[in-house]
């Protein structure tokens, strides 16, 4: 055994506030000899689904709405209000196509339709110019933009399309298209605005005698990759995740991946009744499948178990995962893509015991339908990785019950129809390799606790989620003692604390990912809600916001094979002074260094030592280390992650507010982080202690 030793930077914080470096610092130990397994590259992943417009709106570079016409070109004023989705909220609204030339301009022809029921027909008299157009599209200036129609109609119709930017007769690009025949055909254009707009619009519009329709029409910045955004897919890609669980979700529940194969301008549009939201079908396998590439992440797949059943499955596994002699193997490699993508991991279906879901099922009928799914993908390719769709007892009662959990409220319910972890354990034992946990928590004020407390149970709340999954996990360990010899997993791959998205969120995210740091025996996967989520999102432009800086310090600090190192303390983490709502599991999250939270862990080289440590304060603070088994020797550096207050954020157009700065460190007797921070401190490790 080594002796410890302790540090000191100075950070040079500057706050009317009192510091904490005259109290008594914090003692944490942490012992080299006792060494959890390592992080795996999926701990940081993400999740993804088109909820509404939130994939067209942030990743797919698509600029138009209702490309494929699903709803008819008419004024606003005879437009159908949005159906209510499953928990009886109104669905997605999204821009219109209008008429232009008169309310009747447009006539939605259903006997000819290019794709779907209907395409639009315009009927031309020569004197009036008609047809249709949409508006609130965004453009950059002096950005070139890509954009086709799908034509057909008399040789008599004189065509044109239009961007329009502004008010002004100048501000606006017009190109004629050729003639349209009785056969449909692909009319290519290119625009480059001369100013940004926020609300410009894409018109239509024909002269002349005849008629012209139109069965579909896109557009798109020029600079899209195969169809998604350069801007925004960088940005995705520069967070490391590991992995993109994909495409849904609630969505998945009636979504028919069948229909999204093949040329995307043939995909019928179909109806989210989960969302209660029309979607293109634009994006398929094929498409998510090349997502994950420019990400350069690994695909995690979720099948519909909800309205699909085990053979849509099996033949989804085919499809992505069979050679091209196989049936669906060759149907993909019809489609471009000749190679296997290879996909490991598999979800059977998504929160099937939630009553918003479609397709919800009791426990024993979900039992038999995942262990038919299992068996069906598994004879297809026997290699993938399953994951069945597991849910806590924490998490399960009835729809109008408001609960804070606690380890001995929940102790009636496992076994029970409200434990479908348990229920998998018991019933589907064989047909899985891992379980996933999906949780959200809400942020709540504390209008009674004084600004330091706000703060802090605030900042804790969210990784209280994750420690009452470990603190079950444990009791299912004992229930169930193979998962240990079989090495069973849990992924929680759903995960959000609603709600702001600044400096005070991003130390709740930090505390989360530190809980699940704690947990890498077991806990080896994590999907934050959304990918699109890590980022501030315009028309035109995206930049990471404070979510997205908080998983891009951890995964570049605690990534992939950092191999975490016991913490221990001299001050537990109390209970909370000034609980609040519900819904809020009753457990102590965080390490015994209150109020400051610490994980450490070795480098995968095992060559540095690397301490984290969030203060979620409004006050300097400070600890002392004892480092166990273990030495370090030479120059360091410590990273910080902070702003100027709790309200910084980081947005498109702006200076970021939450940023991550670097700088070297010199030994004295006492490590010291700034408030509202995040910090971690990188040590060389002594050559005998590696």
């Amino acid at each position: 055994m080594r002796y410890g030793w302790m540090l000191a930077t100075c950070l040079g914080w500057a706050m009317a506030v009192p510091t904490g470096v005259d109290a008594e610092p914090v003692k944490v130990t942490i012992d080299g000899a006792r060494r959890a397994a390592p992080v795996t590259k999926y701990e940081y992943g993400m999740f993804i689904e088109p909820i509404g417009g939130l994939v067209a709106r942030t990743l797919w570079a698509e600029m138009l709405d209702d490309r494929k016409f699903y709803y008819p070109v008419v004024p606003a004023a005879l437009d159908a209000p949005p159906p209510l989705n499953a928990e009886g909220r109104p669905g997605v609204s999204y821009r219109k196509w209008r008429p232009i030339g008169g309310d009747d301009a447009v006539i939605m022809d259903s006997k000819a339709a290019y794709v779907g029921v209907q395409s639009p027909r315009v009927a031309l008299d020569g004197t009036i110019r008609k047809g249709f157009s949409q508006s609130g599209i965004g453009l950059a200036k002096g950005k070139r933009y890509d954009g086709y129609v799908l034509l057909s109609g008399d040789a008599s119709a004189q065509v044109e399309v239009a961007l329009v930017w502004g008010p002004g007769t100048d501000d606006r690009q017009t190109i004629a298209l050729p003639s349209p025949g009785a056969d449909w055909k692909r009319a290519a254009f290119s625009f480059t605005p001369a100013a940004d707009a926020a609300d410009a619009r894409l018109e239509i519009t024909g002269l002349g005698s005849g008629s012209f329709r139109v069965g579909a029409v896109s557009l798109m910045p020029s600079d899209n990759v195969r169809g998604w955004r350069a801007d925004s897919t960088a940005i995705a890609r520069s967070l490391n995740s590991g992995m993109w669980r994909l495409p849904g979700g609630n969505f998945l529940s009636n979504w028919d991946w069948h229909g999204a194969l093949g040329p995307r301008d043939k995909r019928a549009p179909m109806f989210d009744h989960a969302w209660s939201a029309m979607q293109p079908n634009d994006i398929g396998m094929d498409e998510w499948m090349d997502l994950t590439k420019i990400l350069g992440v690994e695909p995690y797949v979720t099948v519909d178990a909800g309205l699909g059943d085990a053979n849509s499955a099996a033949e989804e596994v085919e499809y992505l995962n069979g050679p091209a002699t196989s049936v669906w193997g060759a149907r993909r490699a019809a489609n471009g893509h000749p190679e296997p993508y290879g996909v490991k991991f598999w979800n059977i279906g998504n929160e099937p015991y939630g009553w918003w879901q479609i397709g919800k099922t009791s426990l024993d009928y979900f039992m038999i339908k995942h262990n038919a799914f299992a068996a069906a993908m598994r004879a297809v390719d026997p290699t993938i990785t399953l994951i069945g769709s597991g849910a806590m007892p924490d998490q399960l009662h009835p729809r109008e019950a408001q609960e804070n959990a606690s380890l001995e409220s929940i102790a009636p319910k496992f076994g029970t129809e409200q434990d479908w972890t348990g229920g998998l354990l018991a019933k589907a034992w064989g047909n899985f390799d891992g379980i996933s946990e999906h949780w959200y928590d809400r942020p709540e004020k504390r209008p009674n606790a004084p600004a330091d407390a706000e703060l802090m149970e605030y900042a804790r709340s969210p990784s209280n989620q994750v420690r009452m999954k470990a603190e079950e996990w444990k009791i299912y360990e004992q229930r169930f003692p193979a998962m240990k010899d079989k090495k069973v997993f849990l992924s929680i791959d759903e995960y959000a604390y609603f709600g702001e998205v600044n400096l005070k969120s991003a130390l709740a995210y930090a505390l989360v990912l530190q809980e699940m740091l704690r947990h890498t025996d077991f806990l080896t996967m994590g999907a934050f809600t959304t990918g699109a989520s890590t980022m501030d999102i315009t028309s035109t432009d995206a930049t990471l916001n404070s979510t997205g800086a908080v998983f891009k310090f951890y995964g570049e600090h605690f990534g992939a094979g950092v191999v975490p190192i016991a913490i221990s303390g001299n001050a537990p983490q109390p209970e909370p002074k000034y609980p609040v709502g519900y819904d809020h599991p009753k457990v102590l999250a965080g390490s015994p260094t209150y109020p400051l939270d610490v994980i450490a862990g070795l480098s995968p080289d095992g060559k540095t030592l690397r301490i984290g440590v969030v203060n979620a304060t409004f006050t300097e603070q400070s600890l002392n280390l004892d480092l166990k088994s273990l030495a370090v020797r030479g120059a360091g550096r410590r990273w910080i992650l902070t702003g100027a207050s709790l309200e910084a954020a980081n947005k498109v157009g702006t200076p970021a507010g939450v940023t991550v700065t670097s700088s070297a460190y010199r030994p004295g007797s006492r490590l010291v982080v700034g408030p509202i921070s995040a910090t971690v401190f990188e040590f060389p490790v002594a050559a005998g202690d590696r």
